[in-house]
């Protein structure tokens, strides 16, 4: 595997490899020449590749994921999370710079425009080092994907601007712990924001630190069924049973989770709708998007259903 295993397809998997050299005057991905919020022509040639990879390959469709290291996971960040109607999940490997991302996603200093809808985003992994000078910046894209209420899983440590898994999982042994090729885009997914397990961030000020750290690392899901009328999911802490970590893992956490990339359910903005957890229950509104929100849900390694139905 040497010293570029990231690069490796897993078996049974076709693999699309982009060569960003061929244009060298603008490296990422069209990002430094394209600056604005709209999709750009090098952004439309990359999703209407994978596209026609995908139906001419008979791939499955809702199996679709991206993932890139450096250079490649400001791609990855700045063009997958836009387009959640094409990749089910993506990976950023030591994303160099996130201006990508924030600039096509309206993230501050810019604001999405009321008559702008933007398909709800692929699941996100990203792990950075915050010793590496290339991660600066990653305190605002959490903020702007933890205020969206859009899904993320970070990890990072001192492993500096590292491409390989082995020396990584040295300094943070969570990096590989969520399976996100087994995410499919035509499953709704649950999102989990202002966690009490999440560790603080280093950046901007602690960027010394020699710890390793992590946000949504511990959190999972099974079990959906979605009608026209409820959805229903089990939420819960992963157990240390099925995970060894050098970090502790929590028995609970308290943390508000929001239900995206509906199938059947589909409710309008501004809408009140009935959900229980458990022994909990209430009545909560969806935004301006039509996102639903339950706040302050205790997870433990139990796992509670989650239900959300119209009233």
């Amino acid at each position: 595997m040497g010293n570029h295993d990231i690069y490796h397809a897993p078996p049974g998997f076709f693999a699309l490899y982009l060569d960003c050299r061929a244009n060298q005057g603008d490296w990422w991905w069209g990002s430094n020449k394209y600056k604005g919020s709209e999709v750009s022509p090098v952004d439309k040639r990359v999703i209407d590749t994978v596209k026609w990879v995908t139906q001419e390959y008979g791939i499955d469709e809702n199996r679709v994921y991206l993932c890139g290291n450096s250079m490649g996971g400001s791609g990855t960040l700045g063009i997958g999370v836009r387009h959640g109607d094409v990749f089910a999940a993506i990976k950023a490997n030591v994303p160099a710079k996130v201006e990508h991302v924030s600039n096509r996603m309206y993230f501050p200093p810019h604001t999405l425009p009321g008559n702008v809808t933007l398909p709800d985003p692929p699941i996100v992994i990203d792990y950075s080092g915050q010793n590496d000078g290339w991660s600066k910046g990653h305190d605002g894209f959490f903020a702007a994907m933890n205020n969206r209420k859009y899904p993320l899983i970070m990890y990072w440590g001192p492993f500096g601007h590292a491409n390989n898994h082995a020396n990584i999982l040295k300094v943070n042994d969570l990096i590989n712990s969520f399976d996100w090729l087994s995410v499919k885009k035509n499953e709704a997914y649950p999102v989990f924001t202002n966690a009490s397990a999440n560790d603080p961030l280093p950046w901007p000020d602690h960027v010394d630190s020699k710890k390793p750290g992590q946000v949504n690392a511990f959190f999972r899901w099974k079990d959906v069924v979605e009608t026209a009328e409820k959805i229903e999911m089990s939420l819960f802490i992963v157990s240390p049973r099925d995970l060894k970590t050098t970090f502790e893992i929590p028995m609970e956490a308290i943390v508000d989770v929001s239900l995206r990339r509906l199938q059947k359910l589909k409710i309008a903005p501004e809408t009140t709708v009935r959900w229980t957890f458990g022994a909990s229950s209430g009545d909560t509104q969806t935004g301006k998007a039509g996102v639903v929100s339950v706040p302050r849900v205790k997870l433990t390694t139990t796992p509670v259903t989650l239900t959300v139905q119209i009233n």
